[in-house]
């Protein structure tokens, strides 16, 4: 089963409140982008700005932070994604004990081998398949052979793509072993938020 995410990347609260709104009727999860202007080349909300989370929603954030550990205590119950160009052994050591739902994302110039040392220690990897920071980019097909690497090494893990997802490029990722895709322009750039669901879930369907 292949499930549909929203992510949302928000710089006010009444963005956030109104996106949350619009995918309630259609979708369970969404995950938060959370950029710090140092990692990636763009800013979002603060942790400490974010409106109350709506207990409807299963959440993940998507930490584009150079420090994620400082905040992510705040919100235990939700999956944190943690960019491995960040990591040491140390350091995730760090962090599985402040967050224990922890997975890992890495991002198209990384090379697969730099998430060898982790692929077995969580069950939840994010393969970017643009260049975190932005909405709205090309996705880079080529990113497709680390999801099949994670999938062959790890076939009962989560594998989540995100970045470039439309219908078109939801069943090519499916197809090489995502079971979760993140979508942002494809849902919010529509005028018709149930629709772009539908239609992202149909294209799935045809996998």
């Amino acid at each position: 089963m292949v499930e549909i995410i929203a992510a949302i990347l928000s710089k006010t609260r009444e963005d956030m409140l109104n996106k949350f709104s619009l995918v309630k009727p259609y979708l369970k999860t969404v995950q938060l982008d959370m950029m710090d202007g140092k990692f990636v080349p763009n800013t979002t909300l603060r942790p400490d700005e974010l409106p109350e989370l709506d207990r409807y929603f299963n959440y993940e954030f998507h930490w584009m932070y150079e420090e994620p550990e400082q905040w992510m205590g705040n919100f235990k119950d939700a999956l944190h994604l943690v960019n491995v160009e960040i990591l040491d052994k140390k350091r995730w050591k760090k962090i599985k004990a402040i967050a224990p739902n922890v997975g890992i994302t890495i991002n198209p110039p990384t090379p697969f081998d730099a998430l060898l040392p982790y692929i077995n220690e969580t069950d939840e990897f994010l393969v970017m398949t643009v260049n975190p920071g932005f909405s709205g980019q090309r996705y880079i097909k080529e990113c497709e052979e680390k999801i099949r690497k994670i999938r062959e090494l790890r076939p009962d893990a989560n594998v989540e793509v995100d970045g470039g997802i439309d219908e078109k490029t939801a069943l090519s990722a499916v197809r090489a072993g995502a079971n979760k895709l993140v979508a942002a322009s494809a849902i919010f750039g529509s005028s018709d938020v149930g629709s772009a669901i539908k239609k992202l879930k149909d294209s799935i369907n045809r996998s």
